[in-house]
C-alpha cells in the first residue's frame, strides 16, 4: 500500500507539506521554518521580506489580464502545536514529523501531524510555484508562533501588507466558509509553598493518567472529551479524604490550547493502604470510561510504587489546590443562541504543574463575546483567589467580528456553489484566528477563511482527509481566478 504522501494529488501541494514535515518547527522554534520559506521564495524570483518578529511575506505580480483585480493576501502561520504520545520519545526541535497515509486521511505516528496549518502553508507555497493559475497581485503571508499567543499577528507592522482581500487558510472544515472567531485570554494561577516531611510509615505511589483523546480547545471543545486534569484531581480528592493519601508532585498538560490528554500525581499512603488504593484505582478507571464510553474509551489508570519524594505539600495548601482545581469550570460555558451548535464561551483548564517550591496552574478562556469572557475569567480568578493563589490574566486577543456582507464572502459562495453544486456553511469558528487580530492592524481589509477537514488537531491523533484538500485546492484556484475588481 501507497504511504508516501508526495504520490497524492494535488501533487504541488503535497510536496510542499512533505517538505515541511522534515523542517522542526514547534511554536517558539521559529528560525528554521522562516528560513525555510523565504528560501523557497527567494528560490522562486520572488520579492520576499521577513519582518523584525520573523513573519514571511513574498509577492508574486498578476498573472495577464488580472492586473485590475483586487490584491489578495494568502495567509496561513508556519508553526505546529508540538504533541506526542508518552510511549514514544520525540524531539520536536529536532526531529522530522513521520506523515504517513491511512486510508483516507493522512496522519503522523504517535505525533502532531502539522496539518495545522502546514496545508495552509503549503497550499500558498503551491500557488507561488504555479504558471497555470490566473491570479491577481498576490502576496503570501505566513505568521510566526500563532499557536502560543498568535505573536507573529500581534507583532504585524502597519503597512507591510498591501492586499485589499486575506484569505485566511487556517479552518478545518471542507465546505465550510469563516466569517468570525472567538477572541481568547490567559489566565495564569500560582501557590507558593515550602515542602514538609513525608509522615513516618507512609509509601510512595506514582498514578498515572493516560489514553485521553484530548484535542484542540477551541474547536473540539464541545465534544466533551475528558480533561486529565479534572480526572486525576477528582481521584485525588478522594484518595486524600478516604486513604490518607498525600500529594507530594502533581503534572498535567502541557499546552494551554490541547485538551490535557495526560497527567502525573506523586501520593504518598501509609503501608496498610496501599491495597485499598491499588483496588480504588481499578474501580475508578473503570468508573471513568463508563462515565466516557463512546467519547474516550481509552481511559487508563495505573499505579507504581516509587522512591519516596523529598517532601509533600502542606495540607492546607493541597487541599485548597484540590477543591480550587474541582470546582475550576471547565468545557463548554455558554453556546450562542441565535446559532445553538455553536460555542460561545468556554475554558480549557489546560496545565498543572509542581516543582517542589509552587504550583502553576493555567486556562485557556475563549469567548466570541468580550463581557462573557470577562465574566467567565471572573469565576475562575474568584475560585482560585479563596484558595489563597495568586491570578493574573494576558495574552487577551480579540475576536473577529462577522460582516455577512463581505464582497469575498458572496463571490466564495457564488463559486462553490458553481463548482460542488451546494452552498458551503457560514461559520464562526470557537477558535482564534488571526483575522481578529489582523482586523485591528487594517480595519478595511474584507477577510474570509476556510480550509480542508482536519481532525483532532492539537493531538497525536491529528489527520487531514486526503479528498477535501484537493477541494480545498480546486476551489482556492478557482477563487483566485475570480477575485472581483
Amino acid at each position: 500500500m501507497e504511504t508516501d504522501i508526495r504520490t497524492l494529488k494535488p501533487q504541488a501541494l503535497w510536496n510542499y507539506f512533505y517538505g515541511l514535515t522534515q523542517v522542526p518547527r514547534p511554536s517558539g522554534k521559529k528560525e528554521p521554518i522562516a528560513t525555510h520559506i523565504a528560501n523557497i521564495g527567494k528560490s522562486l524570483g520572488l520579492e520576499t521580506l521577513r519582518d523584525e518578529i520573523g513573519n514571511v511575506l513574498i509577492r508574486k505580480p498578476a498573472t495577464a489580464g488580472l492586473e485590475n483585480r483586487k490584491a489578495v493576501i494568502l495567509q496561513a502561520h508556519m508553526d505546529m502545536v508540538p504533541q506526542a504520545n508518552s510511549n514514544i520519545n520525540h524531539n520536536f526541535e529536532t526531529d522530522t514529523i513521520k506523515a504517513r497515509i491511512d486510508g483516507e486521511w493522512v496522519t503522523a505516528t504517535d505525533t502532531t501531524l502539522g496539518a495545522d496549518n502546514g496545508i495552509g502553508v503549503a497550499a500558498a507555497l503551491a500557488v507561488l510555484a504555479a504558471n497555470d493559475i490566473p491570479h491577481p497581485a498576490l502576496e503570501v503571508f505566513i505568521t510566526v508562533d500563532e499557536e502560543t499567543g498568535m505573536f507573529g499577528a500581534f507583532g504585524l507592522q502597519p503597512n507591510f501588507l498591501k492586499g485589499d482581500i486575506l484569505i485566511n487558510m487556517d479552518s478545518e472544515d471542507e465546505g465550510e466558509l469563516y466569517v468570525g472567531c472567538a477572541g481568547g485570554l490567559d489566565a495564569n494561577i500560582e501557590f507558593d509553598y515550602k515542602q514538609v516531611p513525608v509522615p513516618e510509615g507512609d509509601v510512595a505511589l506514582k498514578i498515572t493518567l493516560t489514553g485521553l483523546k484530548g484535542g484542540h480547545s477551541g474547536v473540539d471543545i464541545h465534544l466533551q472529551r475528558a480533561n486529565a486534569n479534572k480526572l486525576i484531581f477528582r481521584f485525588l480528592k478522594t484518595a486524600i479524604a478516604e486513604y490518607e493519601a498525600r500529594l507530594a508532585s502533581i503534572e498535567g498538560g502541557n499546552l494551554r490550547n490541547a485538551i490535557p490528554r495526560e497527567a502525573t500525581a506523586v501520593i504518598t499512603v501509609p503501608e496498610d493502604a496501599v491495597d485499598d488504593v491499588l483496588e480504588f484505582v481499578n474501580s475508578t478507571t473503570k468508573l471513568f470510561r463508563t462515565e466516557f464510553a463512546g467519547v474516550d474509551d481509552d481511559i487508563s489508570l495505573t499505579v507504581e510504587q516509587v522512591a519516596l519524594p523529598a517532601g509533600l505539600l502542606p495540607e492546607e495548601i493541597q487541599d485548597d489546590l484540590i477543591n480550587a482545581v474541582t470546582i475550576c469550570y471547565n468545557g463548554v460555558y455558554r453556546f450562542i443562541p441565535e446559532l445553538p451548535s455553536v460555542v460561545e464561551t468556554s475554558n480549557n483548564l489546560a496545565i498543572i504543574k509542581s516543582d517542589g517550591e509552587k504550583i502553576e496552574v493555567k486556562c485557556l478562556l475563549r469567548s466570541s463575546v468580550e463581557s462573557r469572557k470577562e465574566e467567565l475569567a471572573s469565576m475562575i480568578e474568584s475560585a482560585f483567589l479563596l484558595a489563597g493563589a495568586k491570578v493574573s490574566f494576558s495574552g487577551a486577543y480579540p475576536g473577529w467580528k462577522p460582516n455577512l456582507d463581505s464582497p469575498i464572502l458572496k463571490k466564495m459562495q457564488e463559486i462553490y456553489n458553481s463548482k460542488f453544486g451546494k452552498d458551503p456553511k457560514i461559520m464562526i469558528i470557537h477558535a482564534g484566528l488571526e483575522c481578529g487580530i489582523l482586523g485591528t492592524h487594517y480595519p478595511a481589509m474584507d477577510m474570509i477563511s476556510f480550509g480542508p477537514t482536519i481532525r483532532y488537531p492539537h493531538s497525536p491523533a491529528e489527520k487531514v482527509n486526503i479528498k477535501t484538500v484537493e477541494m480545498f485546492w480546486d476551489f482556492l484556484k478557482e477563487t483566485l481566478k475570480n477575485i472581483p475588481e
